[in-house]
């Protein structure tokens, strides 16, 4: 620096965020939407972690959820109807040094972004996906959605739709490939917090289902247990969720779950009696489509094959 002696350093401070620094435009979700519970999640998250905000990306589709990426400040691509993934995807491709989060819909994830869905866990990306699940389509005015209940009443089921709803937690956990698994809720911030924290340390596809509450359409879908500490199954393990005792004491229904144990995982996703909470399953050893994709950069023809190599010996059955 000018004016300084050779020998002089200047001791400067590191960069350090506060939630300031990653809060976006002003939320416009409707007051006692979910929505808001995870986007402060998220914010807390990256302000904990001291991610650098041009270093991270939010990625969505379309719905209300889907606005995300406007109320953060950093990067973000607020994309088309069920295309998030394949965006998320192409990302991380090319960029694996950046963050990548998801924010998905019920309709956005589960109908038209179906098949990118199923790939995506396959492709087993690091990257943090979050599916905003409400029962309904939201922003295009209460049309019945994949997982919306028998008998719920929607602009295209008047007297109810008749189908039964799909399960994204039963669902995800049957693809190929897939190496984390979580569900929670949105009306319990402690454990909200805590489930995205470790879905965002999870070295691979990491799918947070989230049971989110729409005050305008379904307000009254979740209304039972929230009011109902009872009706929640709390799954707990010294590598899943750590909740303080004061939180976790609030649930009269809990259970040990080792989240190793795929076929356990199974059957508590497809239970109807109560709603499991928790980490269902992890396994930081499967496969990363992006350990093979980033081989080779600003390397020559001969390194690349030869690190190509290395992988599919690492990763052959």
């Amino acid at each position: 620096m000018f004016g300084l002696k050779k020998d002089w350093s200047l001791d400067v401070l590191p960069r350090y965020f506060t939630l300031e620094d990653y809060e976006g435009a002003i939320a416009r979700w409707c007051p006692g939407c979910g929505d808001h519970a995870v986007l402060a999640a998220v914010q807390r998250i990256c302000r904990d972690e001291q991610l650098l905000p041009e270093k991270t990306i939010i990625v969505s589709g379309i719905g209300c959820s889907s606005r995300f990426p406007h109320y953060m400040k950093t990067y973000g691509f607020h994309g088309l109807h069920g295309r998030a993934l394949p965006v998320a995807c192409g990302v991380k491709a090319r960029r694996p040094d950046l963050h990548v989060w998801v924010a998905t819909g019920d309709g956005d994830c589960c109908s038209i972004g179906a098949g990118h869905w199923l790939h995506a866990v396959r492709y087993n990306m690091d990257m943090t996906v979050m599916l905003f699940d409400n029962n309904i389509y939201g922003l295009t005015k209460a049309q019945t959605s994949p997982t919306s209940r028998p008998g719920q009443r929607t602009n295209t089921h008047p007297f109810g739709a008749w189908l039964p709803p799909l399960n994204p937690t039963l669902a995800t956990l049957g693809f190929t490939n897939v190496s984390f698994v979580a569900k929670t809720v949105d009306w319990n911030p402690v454990h909200l917090h805590a489930t995205l924290d470790a879905a965002f340390k999870h070295k691979g596809f990491s799918f947070v289902h989230i049971h989110q509450r729409c005050p305008q359409y379904t307000a009254k879908i979740y209304e039972a247990m929230q009011q109902d500490p009872s009706t929640i199954l709390l799954l707990n393990h010294e590598n899943g969720i750590q909740l303080d005792p004061a939180v976790a004491g609030m649930y009269e229904h809990q259970m040990a779950h080792d989240p190793l144990n795929h076929n356990e995982a199974v059957a508590l996703a497809g239970r109807e009696d109560l709603l499991p909470i928790g980490i269902f399953f992890q396994n930081e050893s499967r496969p990363r489509y992006e350990q093979v994709t980033t081989i080779g950069m600003e390397m020559t023809t001969e390194e690349r094959i030869a690190g190509l190599n290395r992988e599919l010996d690492r990763f052959a059955i």
